[in-house]
């Protein structure tokens, strides 16, 4: 008698919720709404399908090593797209943000997952590593090296896969800012709230005017603004990676740096990293000690516009004559539902006409890291948004994510588009300066 082998499935640990699985009712809404699933068109490259796959790991008809599992699973860009098309209210990002957790436990990263995985758990991290790596991709940025390597296309010839991970490198900032360089700013004027600021990783290097525009931009709206010393990245790469051990240690030091009651809310201008910031109850709920301040530093997070439009921002005086899209960023519109306030907030200045563009909330294929490690989809899915962004004839598009400022911005220089991509804090504080 043949006896077949145990199939690996999952453990017990971070493990999805079957009871999430049961709510699906396989009705397609979300296929539309899913980037794969336009691109591909593969029934198991869409949130429906996968959930089977999942479903098939947890009864033991797919094992968890299974090459098409984890491709399929891991081909998922974690949008959450289908969760605001789902009419069952499927959790459907907690179900595969868990299934990355359990190949991360089993060790079963695929390369370039595994490469990406390593860099942010050794450098993200530590704030002098992560300068270091900063400074030398600016060297390589100004000194000309990296317009040499390019004209000549040597990466190309060289390693495919590493010219096209190049092309996607974000500028570096010529000055960085991070809680050592900048510890308060004052309101300007009166004095209306006291509020505590987050630096975070890639925007500290990458997008640092970004965070003195925004920095303004709340002092102008009458914020003392604190930048805590001690405070980290916060561990949305990693979280989405599937490598929740070092989420939770960077969860527990943000926690313990905004451990204050002088801040009324915590901003953030990042909504990547605003949508983990907003789950730390879920991330830390059985960790002693932090289960209930995660939820009270939750409660008080709250992305930029987000807060500017709870506060009543000021409307600029100043015009500023442009057609302008806003690109929802995935983890802001549908992990926190944050939409209509960043438009508002445009639609605020005068001479603005802010226009919509096909299929607004669906993935500009960014996704963190998947522009790297899974180039070539995440390539196709800009490509419609590209598209739709060349049919309005805007010359302006404001997000407020820096993966969709990045992405947007490389794949319109690809294509010759007179283009102008900003965040939503620098538009803001261009129109209060003007």
């Amino acid at each position: 008698m043949t006896v077949e082998p145990a199939r690996l499935g999952f453990s017990a640990e971070d493990a999805p919720d079957r009871s999430i699985l049961s709510t699906c009712v396989h009705c397609g809404l979300c296929l539309n709404e899913c980037p794969t699933y336009r691109v591909l068109r593969v029934e198991m490259d869409s949130p429906r399908g996968r959930i089977q796959l999942i479903d098939a790991v947890h009864d033991g008809r797919m094992a968890l090593d299974s090459p098409a599992f984890l491709r399929h699973t891991f081909q998922c860009l974690d949008c959450r797209g289908c969760e605001t098309a789902c009419p069952s209210g499927v959790k459907y990002g907690e179900l595969i943000e868990s299934v990355r957790a359990q190949t991360v436990q089993a060790k079963l990263l695929p390369t370039r997952r595994r490469i990406a995985q390593t860099v942010l758990r050794l450098v993200f991290p530590r704030p002098k590593l992560l300068r270091l790596a900063a400074r030398g991709l600016w060297l390589y940025q100004r000194s000309g090296l990296q317009v040499l390597m390019r004209k000549l296309g040597l990466l190309r010839l060289i390693a495919p896969p590493l010219a096209a991970v190049e092309a996607l490198s974000p500028p570096v900032s010529d000055r960085f800012l991070q809680a050592s360089d900048l510890r308060f700013v004052p309101a300007a004027g009166e004095r209306r709230r006291s509020v505590a600021f987050i630096t975070g990783c890639i925007m500290s290097v990458s997008f640092a005017e970004a965070h003195r525009a925004s920095l303004r931009v709340l002092a102008r709206n009458g914020c003392d603004v604190h930048i805590p010393e001690h405070q980290s990245c916060c561990g949305a790469l990693h979280v989405h990676g599937g490598d929740r051990e070092t989420a939770r240690e960077l969860a527990r030091r943000n926690i313990d740096a905004f451990d204050s009651a002088e801040y009324e809310a915590i901003i953030i201008n990042s909504a990547g990293c605003g949508s983990t910031l907003k789950e730390y109850g879920e991330l830390l709920a059985d960790v002693p000690g932090y289960a209930e301040r995660a939820h009270a530093f939750t409660e008080r997070v709250r992305d930029l516009s987000e807060f500017l439009a709870e506060i009543g921002a000021e409307a600029p005086a100043g015009s500023v004559r442009e057609r302008v899209i806003y690109q929802d960023a995935c983890h802001l519109v549908h992990a926190q539902g944050v939409s209509q306030q960043p438009r508002d907030l445009l639609a605020a200045v005068p001479g603005v006409e802010l226009v919509e563009m096909e299929n607004p909330t669906v993935c500009c294929g960014a996704a963190g890291l998947y522009s790297v490690t899974d180039t070539d989809i995440s390539l196709a899915i800009l490509e419609q948004r590209l598209d739709a962004i060349e049919a309005t004839g805007a010359k302006v598009i404001v997000s407020a994510n820096p993966g969709c400022l990045l992405h947007i911005q490389s794949g319109a220089r690809r294509r010759g588009l007179d283009l102008t991509v900003m965040h939503v804090a620098e538009f803001l504080d261009k129109a209060y300066a003007a």
